[in-house]
């Protein structure tokens, strides 16, 4: 969103350590640094645009205000988050569409079925009418939570297949959600928000996977915490009325512009675009910790700025999309290495990197250009990356 460029510039980091989950730890003492991607040079761009490194491929599956391949379905402006889900032989991919309320238009979810081979089975609509679907998270029970980015902003658990309406969940609290990531262990879901002051939440269900009742507790900590222990403490009103959630708790660490969330064996990694930041949160040891803080790179611009959506790959990589920028996805080693993995070229400029999630079997890559060539929230252009990937 525009207002990220101008608080991002108001923004100074302060000084990081780093460590991450599984097998992260001990890694990354001083934070991940650039250096040679393991894939090597981004080649020249292809005809959609796009830069990869060599051995891969691009196509584009949506386009904002045309039918998807194959189908009678028109993909959506503004695609955002993303997830894949296993569907037989072939496979769901989920978008979200950041479409705002305030402008006149509807956001929701999107989906396009895909078979064995990777052709296009079908697309449809698995959420519409609500307001500007940012970032939101995969269930290990095959549901997609999309997030309204909005002050009043819910929570919607969707069935990716379309067979289900839609339901929204107001207990995981009413305020800017951003994303969510469910952590089966502890049955907890953790969400961020996206406020120049937001808090990291998590959501504990009274009857796990129901999330219909349960409670919000929001993460405690100094503010200029960057690795060390945290707790956790509950938000008496989750659903902000009268006073917000962030306001809400004496000690709660503030967190610049929360993004992207992404969990995976016993670590949660999320995003704050504000401060290009790429945090940790060690669930079993409730400590927090820093992988990237590109306020600190000697390199200026950075070479990973204006972090937002991250998944992951069974390799332990991590891939960021960047918010501005130039345009680049970003990988982030286990062995402490940042280096773009692809970057969009020409009219993409005016844009923004979205919804970065691979396929079940890991060999492909879907992400957006929110914006598309024009710039505008009503365009955007789905692609879908195939090669050698770490797995």
């Amino acid at each position: 969103m525009e207002r990220r460029g101008f608080l991002r510039a108001a923004v100074v980091g302060a000084a990081a350590a780093a460590f991450g989950g599984a097998s992260w730890h001990g890694a990354l003492a001083a934070g991940a640094q650039p250096g040679p991607s393991p894939y090597g040079d981004l080649l020249p761009a292809d005809a959609n645009g796009v830069m990869l490194p060599r051995g891969f491929t691009s196509r584009v599956i949506g386009r904002a205000g045309q039918k998807v391949a194959g189908t009678s379905y028109v993909w959506p402006g503004a695609p955002d988050a993303g997830a894949c889900f296993r569907d037989g032989s072939g496979w769901i991919y989920v978008a979200n569409s950041e479409l705002p309320k305030s402008q006149g238009l509807l956001g929701g979810v999107s989906a396009i079925k895909f078979r064995a081979d990777g052709s296009i089975a079908d697309a449809y609509s698995v959420l519409h009418g609500t307001d500007t679907n940012c970032a939101g998270g995969a269930t290990p029970w095959n549901t997609w939570l999309s997030c309204e980015e909005v002050p009043r902003g819910q929570v919607y658990e969707t069935d990716p297949w379309g067979r289900k309406n839609a339901v929204v969940r107001p207990a995981m609290g009413t305020f800017m959600h951003e994303a969510c990531a469910v952590d089966p262990e502890r049955k907890v879901v953790y969400m961020t928000e996206d406020q120049f002051d937001g808090g990291f939440y998590r959501f504990i269900p009274t009857s796990w996977p129901n999330l219909s009742e349960g409670r919000v507790e929001v993460l405690c900590a100094p503010d200029d915490l960057t690795s060390g222990p945290v707790t956790w403490k509950p938000v008496p009103d989750p659903f902000g009325d009268p006073v917000e959630t962030r306001y809400q708790v004496p000690g709660m660490k503030k967190f610049v512009g929360g993004e992207g969330c992404f969990y995976a064996n016993g670590t949660c990694w999320f995003t704050t675009a504000l401060d290009s930041r790429v945090w940790t949160y060690d669930a079993r040891n409730s400590t927090l910790g820093l992988v990237y803080n590109g306020a600190e790179q000697a390199q200026q611009p950075p070479v990973l700025y204006g972090v937002d959506n991250i998944t992951r790959a069974g390799s332990g990589d991590l891939y960021v999309a960047e918010d501005g920028g130039n345009m680049e996805m970003c990988i982030i080693t286990p062995k402490g290495v940042v280096a773009p993995f692809c970057r969009l070229i020409g009219q993409h400029a005016n844009s923004e990197v979205t919804g970065p999630t691979f396929s079940p079997d890991g060999t492909r890559l879907y992400f957006s250009s929110q914006k598309g060539l024009t710039g505008e929230l009503t365009d955007g252009m789905t692609f879908e990356v195939k090669g050698p990937f770490r797995r």
